[in-house]
């Protein structure tokens, strides 16, 4: 049994929105291949394409599906050095280095994390000078950064996820 099968479909405490079998097979077709067309989208889950569209239409209406990416092989995109940044901020001070980190080049994604630190921050630069500037300067030039602590990424791998 697994988890979701456990919980009827919905985690403990969960506030958004009942996702049915469907709905969740057409996410994980989506994203293993977000170029596909209805056509076959409706084909690989088993349902008509006027379903598909509909059930498109409200998934991406209700927020649950907020668009289409493009995975980027980051090495051989020229973006070979990587690394985790936590960040150490004032305690007021997040909306101000939210703000300022959208804006930081290299940037890929930033939480903010409870634990030791205040906030992750995911870098992928083309080289490990590039990586000291973003740190040295860019983030710790931000108003309201304490510290920052930065692990060097040496491999990757993609996880499962929810679907």
């Amino acid at each position: 049994m697994s988890i979701e099968e456990g919980t009827g479909g919905a985690w403990p405490g969960r506030s958004a929105a009942r996702l049915d079998q469907v709905d969740r097979a057409i996410i994980a077709e989506l994203l293993r291949d977000g170029r596909m067309s209805v056509r076959a989208l409706a084909d690989r889950v088993h349902i008509s394409r006027a379903n598909a569209y509909a059930r498109l239409t409200r998934l991406t209406d209700d927020g649950i599906i907020t668009g289409f990416t493009v995975r980027l092989d980051a090495q051989k995109a020229g973006l070979g050095t990587s690394a985790y940044i936590s960040v150490t901020i004032e305690q007021n001070a997040w909306r101000a280095v939210s703000a300022r980190l959208r804006d930081i080049p290299f940037v890929e994604h930033f939480a903010m994390v409870g634990g030791d630190y205040d906030v992750l921050v995911q870098v992928r630069t083309p080289d490990n000078a590039a990586l000291r500037n973003v740190v040295l300067e860019c983030i710790q030039g931000i108003p309201g950064v304490r510290s920052t602590r930065t692990w060097l990424v040496f491999e990757e791998a993609q996880g499962r996820g929810s679907f």
